[in-house]
């Protein structure tokens, strides 16, 4: 490992983030850029200042931005929508950011040490041997099957491990917002009782007369934003899923049990456990808690919050008891509950608890046939599909109306009046309705992908602009909003009349609110059920004896404010929440700080990305 030219705070706890930030590049940010020869032919995507931007880094935060905007989206993303959305821009902006603070660290001779690499090396999950220990045979060989040499890998541990300390270093020193914190904490903890009462529909004191036709047209005329049929486009549309022809695709016995074989750990589960494992630095001092568990003076899960683990870090999952190795045996013939060993593991001595018995699972063939015909049948449907795509294709270039290809093809005709609130039929798929909303008449019709495998493509006939309707045509809608109406219009006029009669110290029975409720100790963030949203605002808005009448969505609520206590300061959970508002402010202020001094930097170093390069790499996700 290349000797660093100085060093900062080598003994400081590192962020162990930028661990995982390494692993990440490594496990699935280098895939496919080594093998592919990219990293070959290219080895940088341009400079800042003298530091090279390789091009693994910006591959790498290219395919985490797509990966996890799949995830939060639900789909996988292509990188045509990856590029809608900007993510190659943003990606790329990220990578140089780092680049140039790596570029001031080198400039100002900042580093860490030889030793601070090693450790992260060592202690990664990731290149740990059978034994779980550092394996410097599995660290060459899973850096080579990923294009890396052990320089370049530990060279980015070294840049992340800087990175992080120059972080604390810009933003060391900072104040804590105790003031604002405090303040903050007050008005959160400050408690409120109240009494409130309902009143709904049954609780006029008049029953509602019927509408007259002047009540309605009223109400119509008053209203016409609720009575406008929204844009509307008539739309043609020719579509083909698989469901439309998996029953009539062929799946002959010997695929079928081909699948069921190669899905034969889905349909013949052993006997498994669920089970936790608590692992230690020696079995001396396993057997040692072994033993306290036994005398009762503690138990498996006080072992486990004392080593500032939760149950999730030490869960094993569903296992077999050759998965459990040494501790197999002890593990299947333990009770539910039963804390044993010590056995040797992966992490070293450990406890294992066995939590429950999950019996074992067998099914035939026979019983498996339905499922594997349907998953076969869809799989082999979406490749038909597959195959269509190029003539369907064809026929659009050469001027196939969407009549013609339901003759033609497998795909089937069909006819919407689409609008934006319309989600039924083909307008359940977002593709469907993004291609839609963007359509007008005479577009050429196009064939785009559906998920879960299917096509369509699309005409709009006819676009109908935004339309008031007809009275007529709505009468029974507006009656119904004229009914809602009118009813909420009385009833808040009956609430004010007995809000106006209540004092300090009236009873509610006395004005016939049989229904009272009498809150103590609420606080702002305090939930009633039966209440609308704002009302706890509206409660502490109040001074004590004040009266307020909150309109719900059916109901009119009557409140009275009776006391206003200020929080404790000795309350612990004021307390916590004052050092919760100071964290969360500190933490802004110090992103704030930071991301300007980044800024600052960045406007001072010459930055020069080579677009081609860039563009080798866009080549490789499409």
């Amino acid at each position: 490992m290349e000797q660093a030219k100085g060093t900062m705070a080598d003994g400081t706890k590192k962020n162990r983030p930028f661990v995982w930030i390494v692993i990440g590049l490594l496990m699935f940010g280098m895939v496919g850029f080594g093998a592919t020869g990219l990293s070959g032919r290219i080895s940088s995507i341009g400079t800042v200042g003298a530091l090279e931007v390789p091009v693994n880094a910006y591959a790498a935060e290219l395919r985490g931005r797509i990966q996890a905007a799949s995830a939060q989206s639900g789909q996988a993303l292509s990188f045509a929508q990856a590029r809608e959305r900007g993510i190659p821009d943003q990606a790329l902006q990220q990578v140089v950011s780092n680049r140039v603070l790596d570029n001031e660290l080198h400039q100002m001779g900042i580093s860490v040490g030889d030793e601070t690499v090693r450790r992260e090396v060592v202690t990664n999950l990731a290149f740990a041997g059978p034994e779980g220990s550092f394996d410097r045979e599995q660290y060459r060989a899973l850096l080579r099957d990923n294009g890396l040499t052990e320089q370049e890998y530990e060279a980015e541990i070294r840049d992340d491990t800087s990175r992080a300390l120059l972080q604390r270093a810009v933003i060391a020193g900072l104040p804590a917002p105790d003031t604002l914190a405090q303040t903050v904490a007050a008005y959160i903890g400050e408690q409120r009782d109240f009494t409130w009462d309902t009143l709904g529909p049954e609780d006029l004191q008049e029953p509602l007369p019927d509408p007259t036709d002047a009540d309605l047209r009223a109400q119509y005329d008053a209203n016409p934003a609720a009575y406008t049929a929204p844009e509307t486009k008539v739309v043609t549309y020719a579509w083909l899923t698989p469901d439309m022809i998996q029953d009539d695709v062929t799946v002959d016995e010997d695929e079928l049990r081909q699948a069921y074989q190669d899905r034969i750990d889905e349909f013949m589960q052993p006997e498994r456990r669920l089970v936790e494992r608590l692992g230690f630095g020696s079995a001396e001092a396993a057997e040692d808690a072994l033993a306290r568990i036994e005398a009762g003076e503690t138990d498996f899960d006080a072992l486990v919050a004392d080593r500032g683990l939760d149950l999730a870090d030490i869960d094993l999952g569903d296992v077999t008891e050759t998965e459990l190795r040494a501790a197999g045996p002890a593990v299947f013939a333990a009770e539910p509950g039963a804390v044993v060993g010590p056995f040797e593991s992966p992490v070293g001595p450990a406890l294992f608890r066995m939590n429950a018995v999950l019996a074992a699972q067998e099914t035939s063939f026979e019983e498996a046939r339905p499922l594997l015909r349907e998953d076969r049948a869809a799989a082999r449907a979406r490749r038909v599909i597959e195959d269509q795509i190029e003539p369907v294709t064809d026929l659009l270039a050469g001027g196939a109306r969407l009549e013609d290809l339901a003759e033609r093809t497998d795909m089937e005709l069909g006819q919407i009046d689409w609008s934006a609130d319309v989600q039924q039929g083909i307008a359940a798929y977002a593709t469907f309705r993004d291609v839609v909303s963007a359509l007008e008449p005479g577009a050429f019709p196009e064939l785009h992908e559906l998920e879960g495998g299917g096509l369509f493509t699309l005409r709009v006939d006819e676009v109908r602009a935004p339309e008031l309707q007809p009275f007529e045509a709505v009468r029974e809608q507006v009656e119904s909003d004229w009914v809602l109406a009118e009813t909420r219009r009385r009833l808040l006029e009956q609430a004010r009349q007995i809000a106006d009669q209540i004092g300090p110290d009236t009873e509610f029975t006395e004005l016939g609110l049989d229904g009272a409720i009498s809150e103590t100790g609420l606080t702002r963030r305090s939930f009633l059920n039966g209440t609308p949203p704002g009302f706890m605002g509206q409660v502490f808005d109040l001074d004590v004896g004040g009266t307020a009448v909150v309109e719900g969505s059916a109901s009119v609520l009557i409140v009275r404010l009776d006391a206003i206590t200020p929080p404790s300061e000795e309350d612990a959970l004021v307390a916590a929440e004052a050092e919760a508002v100071a964290a969360r402010a500190g933490q802004g202020m110090a992103l704030d700080i930071f991301s300007a001094f980044s800024g600052a930097v960045q406007a001072g170093t010459d930055v020069d990305i080579r677009q081609e390069a860039v563009n080798a790499v866009h080549a490789n996700f499409q």
